[in-house]
């Protein structure tokens, strides 16, 4: 397969993970993951599939570059972060207690549909740079 279309299959894959988290705060976005979360941990992992995809892209390209390994890396930390968020709600700490309200504009909330995809980009050598 081309680089081209793992690209493209990674702005799908992105865009299905921001549009089913979709909320206009970080609270939002954080009880709609604790929602599947509560549900079946095993579907929380599914649904964050951009993080099972990028591990497919580096044993697939056989690429562990510093860019793809980077991206693996984040995906890695913000999965653990949210279980993190997760476990502390089971325990009835509130949000509040945790992390401030932040609202998330349009630009904030589909950053992750420009920024992994362009890294993957860089990741393959695609630009040639």
């Amino acid at each position: 397969m081309d680089i081209l279309s793992l690209f493209f299959i990674f702005i799908a894959i992105e865009l299905f993970e921001t549009n089913w988290q979709k909320a206009n705060s970080i609270h939002g976005i954080l009880l709609n993951n604790y929602k599947v979360y509560r549900y079946n941990i095993f579907l929380f992992f599914l649904l964050n599939f951009s993080f099972i995809y990028s591990i497919f892209l580096v044993i697939y390209l056989q690429n562990n570059s510093f860019w793809m390994l980077s991206i693996v890396g984040i995906k890695f930390l913000d999965i653990a972060f949210k279980l993190n968020i997760m476990s502390k709600i089971n325990e009835n700490t509130t949000l509040e207690d945790i992390m401030p309200n932040i609202r998330i504009g349009l630009l904030f909330r589909y950053a992750n549909v420009v920024i992994y995809p362009i890294t993957f980009l860089i990741a393959t050598n695609y630009f040639n740079l």
